[in-house]
């Protein structure tokens, strides 16, 4: 697995797929406890996948009972979450890998549209359900 940076996004290579991840204020690769992914595989299809550790979610939760969202914090959702125990890029890939290996891929990551060659861009995704402010 090697990671790079350009700037905006963080790049993960691995020799199965590619998981681009946007570069959030205070979420290094390392210490990392949510991330949203794109993942393009190396037959070109691409998934999307939220990851987010149990203490994230909390953190979340706790927050939407002090401002009453989700009947003030009693519940959680997000589409495509895979939840990881540990924090940083090596656990959110080692899910990858193990999902793509079991088959559970297609039920736990969404499918996105391929990327247009014609223009060199893929089809907006449909916006999750929730945005993260960290």
């Amino acid at each position: 697995m090697t990671i790079s940076f350009d700037g905006t996004f963080y790049r993960v290579t691995d020799p199965e797929f590619e998981m681009v991840v946007p570069a959030w204020e205070g979420y290094e690769p390392d210490a990392a406890d949510q991330a949203d992914a794109t993942i393009t595989f190396r037959d070109g299809s691409r998934r999307y996948a939220t990851f987010m550790t149990l203490d994230a979610i909390q953190q979340i939760m706790d927050k939407d009972a002090r401002t009453g969202e989700c009947l003030d914090g009693r519940y959680f959702w997000c589409s495509d979450l895979i939840v990881i125990r540990g924090v940083g890029f090596e656990g959110m890939v080692a899910a990858i890998r193990d999902l793509v290996s079991s088959g559970g891929i297609e039920g736990a990551c969404g499918l996105l549209d391929p990327i247009d060659d014609d223009e060199g861009k893929s089809t907006p995704r449909e916006s999750p359900g929730r945005e993260w402010s960290g």
